[in-house]
């Protein structure tokens, strides 16, 4: 085994200035790469094509200023309807359509400077207002040229209005908005798409996105994965200490500290880390709880740290109450993501 000492989730408390929050609103490390030439469309679903094409178009119009009076938010359309056309693309798709692959690409697409350029979750929009206050998000998002939101979550009423109003006030600057959404709970067996649902949500906002159908298998048909069977205490501490740069913690005193944490502060919590490993996984006691894994889950994806973990397998983390609830979700992309996670820790176990 390694000399060094395994480091721990729950020693860290990280204080994260504003400035890097807004900085770290970019694609995360698992879309780096992507651009428009790596999506490979679906022969069989022209809408996949199209939404390539009409997103390339968009994004090249985003490089006019709005002085020049040429900018055009989609191609298709004549410049001279642009300037009163929609000023934002929804990307309505199930599952495993690439929503997320097109909304980089257009972020990368952008001819325009990083730093007026922003991508982030949802939660990583609401976080970023609780951090800095409505106002001051406003103003620093204001001289944005786009904002992509990647899983527009329409479960929370005030998280919506909130973040409607934020968009309203950057639309009134001039930003450009891209967003793809989740389905609103008891929908999840009502067809695939989420745009009338959507639109309704965000209310005054609705004639500013244009909706993109983008068609393709979704993945709810697929199933749930099965999730790895988790490895003993024992093979789990000799991983983290045979693995420079891996964490070490009991889980339930994960959850614990990640009450003491604001989520806003997740990925710094995860800073450097290169595989986290958790002993004892057990079911998680409650919503509030839950939704704060869900938060890191997500983190831990978007920065490929695998995971490697004793105890329960990541498919049962969660009541069957929960999985059935309004932010089922939520949960549902918890435990697809954590047990990617752990299939990526495998090589981690010496054999």
């Amino acid at each position: 085994m390694a000399d060094a000492v395994p480091l721990s989730l729950c020693a860290r408390e990280p204080r994260v200035p504003a400035d890097r929050l807004v900085a770290e609103m970019v694609p995360p490390p698992r879309f780096d790469s992507v651009r428009f030439d790596t999506y490979v469309p679906d022969p069989k679903q022209s809408s996949q094509t199209e939404a390539v094409t009409v997103l390339s178009g968009f994004a090249a119009g985003l490089g006019a200023t709005p002085e020049s009076g040429k900018r055009r938010w989609f191609a298709k359309k004549p410049a001279a309807k642009a300037s009163a056309g929609p000023r934002g693309v929804y990307l309505d798709g199930g599952y495993g359509v690439g929503k997320t692959h097109l909304l980089a690409s257009l972020w990368h697409a952008t001819p325009a400077e990083p730093s007026l350029k922003a991508f982030g979750t949802f939660v990583e929009l609401t976080n970023l207002v609780g951090a800095l206050g409505f106002q001051q998000t406003v103003a620093t998002l204001s001289g944005h040229r786009l904002l992509c939101i990647d899983e527009f979550e329409l479960d929370d009423p005030g998280d919506t209005v909130l973040v409607s109003s934020l968009l309203s006030r950057l639309v009134e600057a001039g930003v450009a908005l891209a967003a793809t959404s989740n389905t609103l709970p008891g929908k999840l067996g009502e067809g695939r798409f989420a745009a009338a649902d959507f639109l309704r949500e965000i209310q005054g906002l609705s004639a500013h996105f244009r909706p993109l159908r983008i068609d393709g298998e979704d993945y709810r048909h697929r199933g749930l994965p099965e999730a790895p069977p988790p490895y003993t205490d024992e093979q789990v501490t000799k991983a983290a200490y045979a693995t420079g740069g891996a964490s070490l913690d009991a889980f339930p005193a994960l959850l614990d500290h990640l009450a003491k944490v604001h989520p806003s502060r997740y990925g710094a919590l995860t800073d450097d880390l290169r595989a986290v490993c958790l002993t004892g996984v057990t079911p998680v006691p409650d919503q509030s709880t839950a939704l704060r894994l869900v938060v890191l889950a997500d983190r831990l994806y978007d920065r490929e740290v695998p995971v490697l973990a004793s105890g329960l397998p990541f498919d049962k983390l969660f009541s069957d109450e929960m999985l059935n609830g309004g932010y089922r979700k939520k949960y549902f992309r918890a435990i697809s993501r954590l047990t990617a996670l752990a299939r990526d820790a495998k090589g981690l176990v010496a054999q």
